[in-house]
């Protein structure tokens, strides 16, 4: 049987139809949900693809739900372990976070800095080693120490 629809008929209808717009603020949710599921590696081949999601790192911790936290450290990880500088791009975004309110996020910037082992990144993590927050003064002093020893 001959089908009786021509591709090239509907071409002008695919070309008019435009995929709806996500917003960064959107997909900021959907890649903090996606970290609180486990489901990392998404994430991972996302940042890999778009350098500019690395400026979005502070929401990511900034977010209550531990299980993001902790699966941003783990995106880290993963962007490491492609080479020593490829996270680089996240340092703005930590440094951010290394000023906000809350110790928790101040901590979590001051790991992933030590993660980084960059000499930038020490001396962001040098900055905080006269944080209010004792927990993150001991994060900072840590890390330096191990720096200093390794």
């Amino acid at each position: 049987m001959k089908s009786t629809s021509d591709s090239r008929t509907f071409s002008p209808l695919v070309a008019e139809h435009k995929q709806p717009e996500v917003s960064d603020e959107e997909l900021v949710r959907v890649m903090a949900d996606f970290l609180a599921m486990g489901h990392v590696e998404n994430i991972v081949a996302m940042f890999r693809q778009e350098e500019r999601y690395f400026d979005w790192v502070d929401h990511f911790l900034e977010d209550e739900r531990f299980s993001v936290r902790l699966g941003t450290a783990v995106l880290f990880e993963y962007l490491l372990a492609d080479g020593s500088d490829a996270a680089t791009p996240a340092l703005p975004a930590l440094e951010r976070a290394l000023h906000h309110a809350q110790p928790w996020v101040r901590g979590e910037a001051v790991n992933i800095l030590g993660m980084l082992g960059t000499v930038k990144a020490l001396e962001l993590v040098a900055d905080v080693k006269q944080d209010p927050d004792a927990q993150v003064r001991e994060i900072a002093a840590d890390i330096l120490g191990n720096n200093e020893n390794g």
